[in-house]
């Protein structure tokens, strides 16, 4: 896919975003592009659309690596899950994956997309060879993240959804696609943001 990063900036700029772009999220963006090439040959540059807003929603579009709950810290990160939980906020969560276990290691979620529950971890270290059980923190760095992101969307990890079973030559399916990250919590609004990137791909 060759692709004008000049025309692809420009729109962006515009939508999602509202005629800015941080530094940071210049090279959160370049890094999903640079990782997406090569990777994925017989995926459609809509799956590529679908990966971009997937990271936008899943990082509140700052595109950079974050903890859940956008917290500066793990401390901070258990400590706002924690007050949630307690308060009923989190309805869905039986068991409190965030709190550390016997080796001081909280499985709460990092990276461009959440990733949850030591199990996870597990599982994505064996696909991207990065021991992320051994060291969970490592999912704050960009290259890590977008490694992550990118192959487990594309192999289903995240769900068994894959980007394949939404986008083909012939369908771009975004509302279901939401199915490959999170049921269809918020399909709507990362759908939009798909398009929009979509569009500014070409």
């Amino acid at each position: 896919m060759g692709l004008d990063r000049n025309r692809f900036f420009r729109m962006i700029r515009l939508r999602p975003w509202k005629g800015r772009l941080s530094t940071g999220q210049v090279a959160g963006l370049n890094a999903i592009l640079d990782g997406w090439k090569g990777r994925a040959p017989d995926l459609p540059a809509t799956a590529l659309a679908y990966v971009l807003a997937t990271a936008y929603h899943e990082t509140a579009a700052t595109m950079q690596p974050v903890r859940e709950t956008l917290a500066k810290s793990d401390a901070a990160a258990i400590e706002r899950l924690e007050r949630a939980f307690r308060a009923g906020r989190l309805g869905s969560v039986k068991t409190p994956y965030w709190r550390r276990d016997r080796d001081g290691k909280a499985w709460f979620g990092r990276g461009l997309v959440q990733l949850t529950h030591r199990r996870n971890y597990v599982t994505m270290s064996k696909l991207v060879g990065i021991d992320l059980v051994a060291d969970p923190g490592r999912l704050l760095e960009l290259p890590v993240s977008v490694e992550v992101l990118i192959e487990g969307m594309r192999h289903g990890t995240f769900t068994g959804r894959t980007l394949g079973d939404y986008f083909t030559a012939r369908k771009s399916d975004w509302i279901r696609a939401r199915r490959i990250i999170n049921g269809t919590d918020r399909a709507e609004l990362v759908a939009g943001h798909g398009r929009a990137f979509a569009d500014a791909l070409g």
